[in-house]
């Protein structure tokens, strides 16, 4: 752990922390529309910052070189308005990480395709299914952090859950999934939803990737139990025993919601008549199970684990034995659908106009 520390490297980590700050300050903001926008903008520039810290620490310098043709002497580095470019984010991932691909660099590089796609757009109907991401993010910075520079520079003693977060009510919900179904949300969703799609399980889950948590309350019967409303407690991704615990939590608590959330939810058969009434063409059973298996929203029949559904999609009812989907299920798939070129996509199957 480094002792002394230029005054380039402190500058760095100083931008570092206060672009943090300002972007937890900014996502807790009360009232403020698409927060979750200006946290990433500020989050990816706190990010690259620390890299630059830490690169200048290693004694390199995070700047694009020019390109020349071998024959002349020493290094040369691209500049603007007269000062060397620095490493984005992106070029600091590949320096930092190389060949390696944990999940902390596939939360970054997640968190940056998104910047590129929202830069110039305004949907904050998009926040909440991206607070996981976002929180793992901030928590990754502060290990960072206290790792290559030491407890002194972290940001605070705990930001657990330091970005806020709210229920939506039944309404709100529907009310946001209609937006997102539109053209506008459509290339938005379909980035999340394929970079979600690609990663591998444990990468997924991995809490350095997205930080997603149950609140369950708990009776203080001790003194010193009581100093905190929230107790966070760290989880050791690498011990299995510990993890396969916590697995066993999140199906309890997820198994008690069903019978909740299943008012809300639609067999196959009724999400198929609710697609008859919405698209142009044909549809039927066949064409839906090649609808779930395209998006992969469930495993299959014979999974050692039936449980492992995109839950924003679908759920397993062990009640019952079988799937149910969310409206958001159907609304996505009635704009899908309501093209020929969707069609062909999500199903692989030539579209039929209805039968007058």
């Amino acid at each position: 752990m480094p002792k002394r520390l230029s005054q380039n490297v402190k500058d760095n980590i100083e931008k570092c922390r206060s672009l943090a700050l300002a972007a937890v300050e900014a996502y807790n903001s009360p009232g403020r529309r698409f927060r979750t926008a200006q946290y990433i903008v500020m989050i990816i520039i706190a990010w690259s910052a620390l890299f630059h810290a830490i690169f200048f620490q290693r004694r390199r310098r995070p700047w694009y070189r020019k390109k020349t043709s071998g024959t002349g002497k020493g290094v040369r580095y691209l500049r603007v308005d007269g000062e060397p470019k620095y490493w984005e984010l992106s070029e600091c991932l590949k320096q930092y990480f190389g060949d390696n691909n944990p999940p902390e660099r596939k939360n970054l590089e997640f968190l940056i395709g998104l910047r590129n796609k929202i830069e110039h757009r305004h949907i904050p109907e998009l926040d909440a299914s991206l607070y996981g991401e976002c929180q793992a993010a901030l928590l990754n910075l502060e290990e960072v952090i206290a790792r290559e520079f030491g407890q002194k520079y972290v940001l605070t003693e705990e930001l657990a859950i330091s970005l806020q977060f709210s229920r939506q009510i039944p309404s709100e919900k529907r009310r946001v999934t209609k937006i997102l179904a539109s053209t506008t949300a459509r290339n938005i969703k379909e980035y999340i939803e394929k970079f979600r799609g690609d990663l591998s399980y444990p990468v997924l889950n991995s809490m350095k990737y997205s930080f997603n948590v149950f609140l369950v309350p708990r009776v203080a019967n001790r003194s010193k139990a009581a100093d905190a409303a929230i107790q966070f407690v760290h989880i050791d991704e690498a011990n299995e025993e510990e993890f396969d615990r916590l697995e066993k939590l999140n199906v309890l608590i997820k198994e008690k919601h069903i019978p909740i959330v299943n008012l809300d939810l639609y067999k196959p058969g009724q999400v198929v008549q609710k697609l008859i009434d919405k698209i142009p063409y044909q549809m039927n059973m066949a064409m839906h199970t090649d609808a779930w298996r395209h998006y992969k929203v469930r495993p299959s029949s014979n999974a050692d684990d039936p449980k492992k559904t995109r839950s924003e999609y679908c759920l397993y009812d062990k009640a019952h034995g079988d799937y149910l989907y969310t409206q958001a299920w159907v609304d996505m798939l009635a704009v899908e659908l309501s093209s020929a070129e969707g069609f062909v996509a999500v199903t692989g199957r030539k579209p039929l106009q209805k039968l007058s």
